[in-house]
């Protein structure tokens, strides 16, 4: 049985309520049913134990790097510092995705409320458009500490460094607000089904009685500004470390000037290349388990990928992790 077809049962099972007006009442009273995965019933408790160890290993790993970062004055400077806010905001990007996903390959009842998926997706635009441009501020602070070392500590003083991480967030919460006054105006009625494990902006859209035009733009102008402007960040950054690494003399600090942005490069090519490829994805029906398999990678995976990146590539880290599980088995043996 097709995809298309296995949606329309769904569509019969849950039923449509409410379907008389289009009034903001009867938005007030929509709901939504993520389907997620529940195509695969055989598949539920298995992916329930993978989503949920990733989860795990993403809120210790985050919030492990933050706290090695904190105790270690080694760590005291701008790259620990982006990267402590970077680890906060995948922990809390994860967070705001993943609890509902568990929930609903245990559960029978997929629906969310209108207030929830709305709030769900503010909240996670705001942290994926933050990590966008954070991912951006690295790829600068890399290209002073690469081109201009003597300077490094001038030109990335805590008030930069400040306002560079004030302006990720601020920029975030403002694409996150704009979008979902739009999303505000439309109009919802009864249940409203989603063919996905999140409430995500196109989805949203798709179910509503509304005209989708305005919103379909203003998505695609947000989201072709914040990549291509993040984009043009990180490559000009990294074509003039290239070619400042490709005029030292000695190939020893060749190599120690690129281990010092292998990390970042990891990174970056992980979190565009998914959402490029994402919204490279054709729209068509045999690509919805493409969508939604890009969707976990870029949802839950990526936050889970990002402390393992910097912690097993970078010595400082793994010293002070050393250090910490020496201590704490010291303390016991007391």
């Amino acid at each position: 049985m097709g995809e298309t077809s296995w949606v329309k049962q769904k569509i019969v099972k849950f039923g449509t309520k409410n379907q008389e007006n289009h009034t903001a009442g009867a938005t007030a009273r929509a709901t939504f049913i993520l389907l997620g995965f529940s195509e695969y019933a055989d598949l539920q408790v298995p992916l329930f134990l993978l989503f949920l160890t990733i989860y795990t290993i993403t809120v210790l790993g985050n919030l492990g790097m933050i706290m090695i970062i904190r105790v270690n004055p080694k760590l005291h400077i701008p790259m620990y510092y982006f990267l402590s806010h970077l680890s906060f905001v995948d922990f809390c990007y994860s967070t705001t995705v993943t609890p509902k996903l568990l929930e609903n390959l245990v559960v029978e009842d997929r629906t969310i409320s209108f207030t929830g998926c709305i709030m769900q997706f503010s909240f996670a635009c705001i942290f994926v458009v933050t990590e966008t441009f954070m991912l951006a501020v690295m790829a600068y602070d890399r290209f002073v500490a690469v081109c201009n070392p003597l300077l490094y500590t001038v030109v990335m003083s805590p008030k930069l460094c400040s306002l560079l991480v004030a302006a990720s967030y601020s920029w975030g919460i403002a694409c996150s607000l704009t979008l979902t006054y739009f999303l505000l105006e439309l109009s919802f009625r009864g249940n409203n089904i989603i063919n996905n494990f999140v409430c995500e902006h196109g989805a949203i859209v798709a179910v509503s009685c509304s005209d989708p035009y305005v919103n379909q733009k203003i998505i695609l102008v947000s989201a072709t500004f914040n990549e291509i402007s993040s984009l043009m960040i990180v490559l000009t950054s990294y074509v003039f470390i290239f070619i400042t690494i490709m005029k030292m003399p000695s190939r020893g600090g060749r190599h120690k000037a690129l281990s010092t942005c292998a990390s970042h490069m990891t990174a970056i090519a992980i979190f565009h290349g998914t959402i490029l490829f994402l919204y490279c994805v054709p729209n068509s029906r045999n690509s919805w388990l493409v969508v939604k398999v890009a969707s976990v990678f870029y949802t839950v995976v990526i936050p889970m990928l990002n402390p393992l990146i910097y912690s097993l590539r970078n010595k400082d880290v793994k010293d002070t992790v050393r250090k910490l599980i020496s201590n704490k088995l010291f303390c016991h043996t007391l």
